[in-house]
C-alpha cells in the first residue's frame, strides 16, 4: 500500500503563506486522485482541494477558492498545497490522501473523502 507523509506546517501569521507537501512511496500517476483535507479539533474532516491524474481537474472547498492551490510534481511524486493568505480558521491538521475511483468526479471523491490511503498528517496553525 501507498505510503504518503506530509511535511511543511507549522505556525503562520494571518495573511502569511506556507506550502505543504506530500510524498508518496508510489507514482502520483497510479491513482486516481490526490487530495488534501483537514481537521480542526471538534469539527469534521473537511475535503480542501483535490486533483485528478486523468485531467488535471481540481476541486476547491468554499472556504478556501482563491487562496489555495494544489500541484502535482509527478517526476518527484510529490503534491503541494500552496495555502496564501491564510487565516485563524484555517487552523487543523492537515491530511494528505490518494486514490479514489475514476467513475467518480473529483468533487464527488474529495466531498466524501472517497480515498484509500491517508498520511499521519501535519499541523498548520495560524495565529499572530
Amino acid at each position: 500500500q501507498v505510503q504518503l507523509v506530509e511535511s511543511g506546517g507549522g505556525l503562520v501569521q494571518p495573511g502569511g503563506f506556507l506550502r505543504l507537501s506530500c510524498g508518496t512511496t508510489e507514482s502520483t500517476l497510479d491513482y486516481y486522485g490526490m487530495g488534501w483535507f483537514r481537521q480542526a479539533p471538534g469539527k469534521e474532516r473537511e475535503g480542501v482541494a483535490c486533483i485528478s491524474s486523468i485531467d488535471d481537474t481540481t476541486y476547491y472547498a468554499d472556504s478556501v477558492k482563491g487562496r489555495f492551490t494544489i500541484s502535482r510534481d509527478n517526476v518527484k511524486n510529490l503534491v503541494y498545497l500552496q495555502m496564501d493568505k491564510v487565516k485563524p480558521e484555517d487552523t487543523a491538521v492537515y491530511y494528505c490522501a490518494t486514490g479514489g475511483r475514476p467513475t467518480l468526479t473529483i468533487d464527488t471523491v474529495c466531498r466524501g473523502g472517497l480515498f484509500g490511503s491517508w498520511g499521519q498528517g501535519t499541523q498548520v496553525t495560524v495565529s499572530s
